[in-house]
C-alpha cells in the first residue's frame, strides 16, 4: 500500500517562504508523475505543480516563478519550495502520486498573513 505524508506547512507572512515535503512509502520512480495540489473551502482542488518521471515540470500560472517542485529519489521525497508567498496562496496543500491509480496525502495547511 502506498502512503504519502506531507509536512512543512504553517503560518508565514506575505513575502516569506516555506518548503513542503512529501515522503513516500515506496520508490518515486514507480510513478508516472508527482504533483502538488491545493484546496480552499471556496475553490475546487487545483493543480499547483507537477513533475513527470522525465523531469518535465508544469506549474499553475499563479505560482510560476515563485514555486519549484523537485524530488529526491534517494529519500523518496517530493518537495515544493514556495517563495514570495501571497495571502491567496493560503490553502491545504496535498501531495499526489500518479501510478496505477492516483494516491493522495492527507494534506498540510499553509496560511499566509498579509
Amino acid at each position: 500500500q502506498v502512503h504519502l505524508v506531507e509536512s512543512g506547512g504553517g503560518l508565514v507572512q506575505a513575502g516569506g517562504s516555506l518548503r513542503l515535503s512529501c515522503e513516500m512509502s515506496t520508490s518515486i520512480s514507480t510513478f508516472n508523475a508527482m504533483s502538488w495540489y491545493r484546496q480552499t473551502p471556496r475553490k475546487q482542488r487545483e493543480l499547483v505543480a507537477d513533475i513527470a518521471r522525465s523531469g518535465k515540470e508544469i506549474y499553475a500560472a499563479s505560482v510560476k516563478g515563485r514555486f519549484t517542485i523537485s524530488t529526491d529519489n534517494a529519500k523518496n521525497t517530493v518537495y515544493l519550495q514556495m517563495n514570495n508567498l501571497k495571502p491567496e496562496d493560503t490553502a491545504v496543500y496535498y501531495c499526489a502520486a500518479d501510478g496505477t491509480q492516483f494516491y493522495w496525502g492527507q494534506g498540510t495547511q499553509v496560511t499566509v498573513s498579509p
